[in-house]
């Protein structure tokens, strides 16, 4: 039978085991996950300005800036996201089209889905290289001010494989109201399937529905307040491997305005009307005044030493 001075010694040695393994796991996973992120740096074969963008678009964008401006994000599309792919074949950027024919609020009240179906056109030679190639669109949606999208709800879509990859960026905070909220971007990463395209036409339609929410608006004379959503930026990034070179190739289609609806998508979100301020805060406060009275009268004419005046019997 061991003493309690040799039971406690066991114990150290167990505890320190566990600490060594623990340590040791650690710096494995570490050693792992700054291997891959280093991989693209490394390779010679990769095109490394497009390298900062294997992952997500928005995430470059927001370590640069700290807040979701139209004209900053449209100058880091022209300045930082056009790259040169080795492998890319000439003019491919201008022979891939796509349009934005169907855009719409499904649902009512403040939750609601904003469904996009989006097309790719492309002449012959742009489609079967596109075939032969893994590709994925990439969906940027740029939430207007008072719309968040809920990034557990998002994450939950993940694991049902509605997307093959999603993540917000911007203003995360969920309880914020309108006004004292930032805008936020979705990014959406979906595969190209081969059952996306449309008949025997060179053309590619995906579809895509985003679950959105909206933030308590401000006041407003007529009781709604409206944003608008522009349109999604939409980029398409294939992998290229020939002749044992590999890199990650990132197009910017040519938009088409004649295919696109031209209209922004409005929701008219229900908002307390200004007029309506003096009457509810003067409401409000007198309920407040009577249920604090009333606890108030309670505590004196009904004290706990009156309510248990029968003892328990032993």
């Amino acid at each position: 039978m061991e003493t309690p001075k040799h039971f406690k010694c066991y114990n150290r040695q167990k505890v320190g085991i566990l600490l060594i393994f623990s340590v040791g796991f650690g710096l494995f996973l570490q050693s792992s996950s700054s291997s891959s992120e280093t991989t693209c740096e490394s390779s010679s074969n990769f095109n490394n300005s497009y390298c900062g963008f294997r992952k997500y678009i928005m995430k470059s964008y927001f370590a640069k800036y700290d807040s979701l401006l139209e004209p900053i994000f449209q100058n880091f599309i022209a300045d930082e996201l056009f790259n040169t792919c080795k492998l890319l074949p000439d003019n491919l950027n201008h022979l891939v089209r796509v349009s934005v024919p169907w855009r719409h609020l499904i649902g009512e009240g403040s939750h609601r889905q904003i469904s996009t179906t989006i097309r790719f056109h492309m002449q012959s030679d742009s489609m079967s290289w596109l075939r032969a190639h893994f590709c994925k669109v990439i969906v940027i949606e740029r939430l207007p001010t008072g719309v968040f999208a809920d990034p557990f709800e998002l994450q939950h879509l993940l694991k049902h494989g509605v997307f093959t990859d999603v993540a917000v960026f911007g203003d995360t905070n969920l309880e914020l109201p309108s006004v004292l909220s930032n805008r936020s971007a979705v990014e959406i990463h979906m595969n190209v399937a081969p059952t996306s395209l449309v008949g025997h036409k060179n053309e590619l339609e995906i579809s895509a529905d985003l679950p959105l929410h909206v933030r308590y608006p401000p006041l407003d004379d007529s009781g709604y307040s409206e944003v608008k959503f522009g349109e999604p930026e939409i980029f398409l990034s294939c992998s290229v491997e020939e002749n044992g070179d590999h890199e990650s190739c990132l197009l910017v289609p040519t938009k088409d305005r004649t295919g696109s609806r031209t209209d922004d998508v409005v929701w008219r979100i229900p908002s307390g009307i200004r007029a309506h301020a003096g009457i509810v805060s003067a409401v409000t406060f007198l309920a407040a005044s009577i249920s604090t009275l009333l606890i108030v009268l309670s505590s004196v004419f009904y004290p706990d030493n009156k309510l248990g005046n029968n003892p328990k019997e032993s």
